[in-house]
């Protein structure tokens, strides 16, 4: 797990900028460092060792030094891919998945991606046609950004790498603050840096003679099967513990997160791992949002240690600006921060940990995918007439039964856009000042391509598959990456594979979810070898007590100061900020997340924009 950086070379004093663009990502590798500089490329490299600890350096060649490689992530099916280039005739130098990455791309070209598997970000550069070619993982586990600035194609692991380039032009992409409001992080391959982009998951790219050429090469593809749940059950626990296994190779200790429920649960025992990790908040609602007893409890019965932390308030708010830098990008989940504090806890013993994403979007564990299949008799009326009532109760104040009555009104592309739904297009554009934000398109507009690419199937699906594309890339895995990496941890998700994801493709309807829970096929699973109670629980992700901290004059007060600064005067509404902050407070309506969301941005937009790290 590393981190890399670079930029094509028109510059003077390159390798004093390199060094500065890599200084900013040490956190990334801080075990070591590589550099490769010529009159056409500038490539820099920050490693944290995990493979072929003596001899897996970066910049890595081939054996003429032909191409050239930078590459972060873990190639999974390293060792089976070596062995067949080996029997091609290729010679090779070191132990480390990186070099098969060099070798491959010689045999296969192109095709080398198709046979991945694994997590990785990675540019190699030919050194005789002067050719970049780079790719990004199935599900966007690693990161990748680019920019076209000057005369130079800069590119790298983070965002914030750009900052020392002499041709980067720090600029606010006020689009993607509207969008963000909406969805609470940033939904589209633009970022909250004008032309500044993502390569989105599972694509590929050649530039050459200033020229980019982008392809998509994998796509999520559910064609269930018939079966009985059992069955299921049985494929689900073999394909994810033979996944665990590959997930596990390293040169140096392995650990798992832990918190109460299935997910991490069932990776840490089946990862057989020695020490596990878990973080909680303090809060005046005692142990509502503290699941420590809960994961040290199962720790105990799988026979594994527990290492734990207690969160205060204080920690967490003063925190909260490093963790915003760290992200890149504003992202308004709370979860984020305990994410943050758990791999800060995990790296004081170990370099590599195990975690629990990508379950609930492959397996169908978000609770709102129950929502079409659970029938009322409201449901039985008309939809042309429960669209007109939705249409009316959308003026009105909003409370559950009313909310719940717009949303029976709507079609689920118009009213699902994923896990997150923050502000909508009318209330967004009701708190920014900015014309060119309220311009932006609406959230069903952005999320309308990825349903065009599942019309045929089942409402449960096209969720899930909305998910899997936006939700998942945008907020999970930032979140995953940007935390651990910033503690200089490697975060590694079992769940995410290539070969778990065919198999979940193909789990019918009725064994992933029902009116009574989600995950069926991966909780009957689980019940094979973890205790009911865990196999059975409800999910409650990293709950934190952001709702109950507004409440109290300490927070209410930074927020509001936050709600009346120069930076919250220049982008939004601030008489309504300080409106929802008062309806909240009040205890009228709980609209934390809108707050929070807001405050996020301003926090993010400080350490960028206003602070100039």
């Amino acid at each position: 797990m590393c981190g890399f950086t670079g930029f094509t070379n028109f510059i003077k004093d390159d390798g004093t900028v390199l060094e500065k663009m890599m200084n900013r990502i040490v956190h990334r590798g801080p075990d070591s460092a590589g550099q490769f500089i010529d009159s056409d490329i500038a490539l820099g490299f920050r490693r944290l060792s995990i493979i072929d600890l003596a001899e897996g350096d970066q910049p890595m060649f081939n054996e003429d030094k032909s191409l050239v490689l930078v590459f972060n992530g873990e190639i999974y099916n390293f060792k089976e891919l070596r062995a067949e280039l080996v029997e091609e005739g290729h010679t090779f130098a070191n132990n480390s998945d990186s070099e098969v990455l060099l070798h491959g791309f010689e045999q296969w070209g192109k095709d080398l991606v198709g046979r991945l598997r694994g997590m990785f970000a990675f540019v190699i550069f030919d050194r005789r046609d002067k050719s970049i070619f780079a790719a990004r993982d199935m599900f966007g586990i690693k990161p990748f950004y680019y920019t076209f600035m000057g005369q130079s194609f800069i590119f790298g692991s983070e965002i914030k790498s750009f900052l020392d380039h002499p041709d980067f032009k720090k600029e606010l992409n006020e689009e993607a603050l509207a969008h963000y409001l909406s969805f609470q992080y940033s939904p589209t391959e633009e970022t909250f840096f004008k032309n500044v982009y993502k390569l989105p998951p599972a694509h590929y790219f050649t530039f050459k003679d200033g020229k980019m050429e982008r392809v998509r090469y994998w796509r999520p593809d559910f064609n269930e099967v018939d079966g009985v749940l059992e069955y299921f059950a049985d494929i689900t626990d073999a394909t994810v513990r033979e996944s665990v296994a590959a997930h596990k190779i390293a040169d140096v200790e392995v650990g798992s997160f832990l918190s109460s429920g299935i997910d991490s649960s069932y990776i840490a025992e089946a990862a057989n791992v020695d020490k596990t990790f878990t973080v909680g908040f303090e809060s005046p609602d005692g142990d509502r949002y503290n699941e420590i007893h809960f994961a040290k409890e199962f720790a105990e019965t799988i026979g594994v240690e527990n290492i734990s932390k207690v969160i205060t308030p204080e920690e967490y708010w003063s925190t909260f600006p490093l963790i915003q830098y760290h992200m890149d990008e504003p992202l308004a989940d709370p979860a984020a921060i305990a994410l943050y504090f758990v791999s800060k806890l995990a790296s004081q013993s170990v370099k590599v940990v195990m975690s629990g994403e990508g379950a609930d979007e492959l397996f169908g564990g978000y609770r709102i995918y129950q929502e079409p299949i659970t029938l009322t008799l409201y449901d039985k009326l008309p939809f042309a007439v429960r669209r007109i009532i939705g249409k009316i109760c959308s003026y009105l104040p909003q409370r559950y039964g009313i909310n719940y009555l717009v949303r029976r009104g709507k079609t689920i592309e118009e009213r699902f856009i994923g896990n997150a739904s923050i502000f909508s297009q009318k209330e967004r554009n009701g708190i920014l000042k900015s014309e060119q934000a309220r311009a932006a398109v609406s959230p069903q507009e952005l999320c309308a391509k990825f349903y065009a690419e599942v019309a045929d199937k089942d409402t449960v699906t096209k969720m899930q598959y909305l998910d899997i594309n936006m939700w998942l890339m945008g907020d999970i895995l930032l979140k995953a990456d940007k935390t651990s990496m910033a503690n200089s941890l490697e975060l590694r998700v079992p769940f995410l594979d290539k070969k778990v994801m065919e198999f979940c493709s193909t789990i019918p309807l009725k064994c992933r979810v029902n009116t009574v829970t989600t995950k069926l096929a991966l909780r009957k699973a689980a019940e094979k070898t973890l205790p009911r109670r865990t196999a059975t629980k409800d999910k409650l992700g990293f709950p934190v007590p952001i709702r109950v901290w507004l409440k109290q004059d300490e927070y209410y007060n930074t927020v509001k100061t936050a709600f009346t600064s120069d930076t919250a005067e220049k982008y939004f509404n601030t008489a309504e900020l300080l409106r929802l902050l008062e309806i909240h407070k009040s205890g009228k309506q709980d609209v934390s997340r809108k707050i929070w969301t807001v405050y996020t941005f301003i926090v993010w937009y400080n350490e960028f924009f206003v602070n100039q790290k």
